[in-house]
């Protein structure tokens, strides 16, 4: 007996106007069972799920910023790097990079990632 195939056809769907999403910023879309957040990363978009893959936070909620990389020139042997390019989970401060999904810590683990693009001035979520 032959199986039956799930068709995933990608959706489109409208996230806002491009000049309402500045660098820094993120709008979070209302997609499938936990949302997905559009970031804008010094100018380019990329868009995450609001799920942590650590223990399921809201993960979107989290504070945007950098991480610490070991460095043996800097001053206490750390520098800043990837400012804008990270999300903290708000609930154990898990980061992710919002450009792969990739955990900092153990790039093994990850969220999912979602493709992004913009036409006349609007952006899309592909999901």
């Amino acid at each position: 007996m032959a199986k039956a195939v799930r068709s995933q056809v990608a959706e489109r769907r409208f996230v806002c106007a491009i000049d309402e999403l500045p660098p820094g910023e993120m709008k979070l879309v209302d997609v499938g069972k936990f949302g997905v957040g559009v970031y804008n990363v010094a100018g380019a978009l990329y868009a995450i799920v609001n799920y942590c893959s650590h223990e399921g936070a809201p993960l979107c909620q989290g504070l945007i910023g950098g991480t610490n990389e070991f460095d043996p020139q800097a001053p206490d042997g750390m520098r800043r790097v990837r400012d804008g390019q990270i999300v903290r989970c708000p609930w154990h401060n898990w980061e992710f990079d919002i450009t792969t999904g990739q955990n900092v810590a153990d790039p093994r683990r990850r969220v999912r990632t979602y493709r992004v693009d913009v036409t006349d001035g609007e952006v899309y979520l592909i999901a």
